[in-house]
């Protein structure tokens, strides 16, 4: 197959020559969460962005406690004011809450939203349904503590990048058929939502996937999320068939990603069925492109979501 690199935006070049994984195989994960631990730099200090950040557990029945960050703005001027459930990406087998720390300390500190950012476990260690028991965990105790708190229960929203984007689908699903915790928005960031992407019958467009994360990553990861579950949603979203009730969903995507197509179907379907769906994808992007964060496309992204996220926690 021939190199898609042209097609990258000239800033993402980078993207397409300087990839950090290879391979990722059952031998070499716990070397690649390793790797990619020690290149996270350390923790800003929350207080420059008036903001406190605490460390919370919240305990569950007959599993283990779900560890997450909580961002607290310092000045809110809103008695009660919006939440925010963030979920990290990374495949759903890597990843931590730190990785986008200064990401929610800049969204707590510019919408005054209090988020919590959840460190769910990760497959293939603990395969479903435990990550997304550990989410709907986590937002059970932001619905319950939300009075404490300063949050306006209807105004709480969900989201996530890549792996964190799929398990927010899937929580969403997962929340309107339970019925006990209202969700008033997601903002799905390249989603990952459907295991058949990439499989041998699946091979999708010859022009996407080809950087960061490709096909044979793609079914590693499905295979060792989903290990013996059923295929099927909520932990597939990408499986779902009735897409009414879902909350209004902020959808974007690139055009070299691999998710890409998956992603608008998804949201051509939530479209289907009546449920509000921004759809934005961006041109010459590939999966992971805002690491490049002085590029053109980068800095639109960021004012792109944070706009959207402030628009969809108005409730």
């Amino acid at each position: 197959m021939k190199s898609t690199k042209h097609l990258l935006h000239p800033e993402l070049q980078v993207m397409a020559e300087a990839s950090i994984i290879t391979e990722i195989n059952d031998e070499n994960l716990q070397g690649i969460r390793e790797t990619l631990d020690g290149l996270r730099p350390p923790l800003e200090d929350e207080k420059s962005y008036n903001v406190t950040r605490k460390e919370i557990f919240i305990p569950q029945d007959n599993a283990p406690d779900v560890r997450c960050l909580l961002y607290i703005p310092d000045d809110r001027t809103e008695a009660s004011g919006p939440g925010y459930l963030h979920i990290h990406g990374g495949g759903y087998i890597i990843g931590s809450p730190e990785g986008s720390d200064t990401q929610n300390l800049l969204l707590a500190y510019e919408i005054g939203a209090v988020i919590i950012s959840v460190d769910y476990r990760l497959a293939p260690e603990h395969p479903i349904p435990a990550p997304l028991d550990d989410c709907y965990a986590a937002l059970g105790w932001f619905h319950e503590n939300s009075e404490e708190l300063g949050i306006d229960r209807a105004r709480i929203g969900i989201g996530g990048e890549s792996a964190g984007g799929g398990l927010a689908a899937a929580l969403a699903i997962k929340a309107r058929d339970e019925g006990k915790y209202q969700i008033c928005w997601q903002s799905l960031t390249y989603p990952m939502l459907d295991d058949r992407t990439g499989d041998d019958k699946n091979p999708g467009d010859p022009l996407v996937g080809e950087f960061v994360w490709t096909r044979e990553f793609n079914q590693y990861a499905w295979n060792s999320y989903l290990a013996d579950a059923k295929r099927e949603a909520p932990q597939a979203p990408g499986r779902l068939e009735d897409f009414k009730g879902l909350p209004p969903t902020w959808m974007f995507t690139a055009s070299l990603d691999l998710f890409r197509d998956e992603n608008i179907d998804y949201a051509q379907r939530l479209m289907s069925a009546g449920v509000s769906c921004d759809l934005v994808v961006y041109p010459g992007a590939c999966h992971a492109f805002q690491q490049i964060e002085t590029s053109e496309l980068a800095q639109r992204f960021r004012e792109d979501f944070t706009a959207a996220l402030k628009r969809g926690l108005r409730g």
